[in-house]
């Protein structure tokens, strides 16, 4: 999914900022979710204690909603993108916030999901319904985790999985 005003470009961005990119130099859906791989965890568009996708697309640290920013459009529509990925669990793991996880962080996450409440664990995915509603389909920890992620899992010792998610213990 490309989206309108997005210049190509590398997606070799930092963590929790714009890299090499200006504000007025816009994130494509295609960068936005190498930015969640690299980040490996991020919220959506909270103040949290990892990297914010509205914080980064905004260029600045928010104040109340996104929605009242000049780039909500652009939020929205890369948060969708990101939303939409199979590669990103979408849940409330950090502060009960939209918290994006890249596939390569859910082995240790399942490893560590004892240190976690199994809600927060909860997949969570909104669609819309014929009748134009949005509902919520939730998909609770740990029916979401395809078998390939579990045998992996099994295999991190406590040690190796808490070093990956350590900011978050």
């Amino acid at each position: 999914m490309r989206l309108p005003l997005a210049l190509p470009r590398a997606a070799a961005h930092l963590p929790g900022s714009l890299g090499d990119r200006s504000v007025a130099d816009p994130m494509n859906a295609k960068e936005a979710l190498a930015w969640v791989k690299t980040c490996g965890i991020a919220v959506e568009s909270a103040r949290a204690g990892v990297p914010s996708l509205a914080q980064v697309v905004a260029g600045q640290p928010l104040r109340g909603s996104w929605w009242a920013h000049p780039k909500r459009n652009h939020i929205f529509l890369l948060s969708r993108a990101i939303r939409s990925s199979p590669d990103i669990l979408v849940c409330r793991l950090v502060d009960g916030k939209i918290t994006y996880i890249h596939r390569r962080l859910w082995p240790v996450l399942v490893r560590l999901a004892g240190r976690f409440s199994k809600h927060r664990l909860t997949a969570v995915k909104e669609v819309h319904t014929p009748a134009g509603k949005h509902k919520l389909l939730v998909t609770p920890f740990p029916e979401w985790v395809p078998k390939e992620i579990l045998e992996v899992a099994q295999k991190l010792t406590e040690k190796e999985a808490a070093s990956q998610l350590a900011f978050l213990l």
